[in-house]
Order: structure tokens, then C-alpha cells, then sequence
């Protein structure tokens, strides 16, 4: 176990809906909650990247 706490989709729905003000439907609950998942897992892996001290933006962009 990495200590790390699990992510609780159904927490974030419960305190994050008042603040917002909105209700979440109990029928798209299950729904909203996968899609926080999915979310969260892919934020992880974004800040899992390995960024060194002299990395720096690129000037130009191209494809």
C-alpha cells in the first residue's frame, strides 16, 4: 500500500455539488462519479510525468 488515500468519486460528488450548486440526480450519480474517476486517474498520470528543473516551455508549436 502506497499510503496514498483512494480516490472517492462519490465523496467529491457529495461535497462539490453544494458549492457549485447544482444536485446530481440520483440516476446520472453512478455516471457522474465514473467520469470523476476516469478524471482523476488520467490527472495522475499528467502529474506522474517526470519534469526536470530546465525543462521549458517550447517558443513554437508545430505538427
Amino acid at each position: 500500500m502506497s499510503g496514498k488515500p483512494e480516490f472517492d468519486a462519490q465523496a467529491v460528488i457529495d461535497a462539490m455539488a453544494p458549492m457549485i450548486g447544482i444536485e446530481v440526480d440520483p440516476d446520472f450519480r453512478e455516471g457522474v462519479a465514473a467520469n470523476l474517476k476516469l478524471t482523476a486517474d488520467l490527472a495522475q498520470l499528467v502529474l506522474s510525468f517526470p519534469i526536470e528543473d530546465g525543462n521549458q516551455p517550447a517558443a513554437v508549436f508545430e505538427a
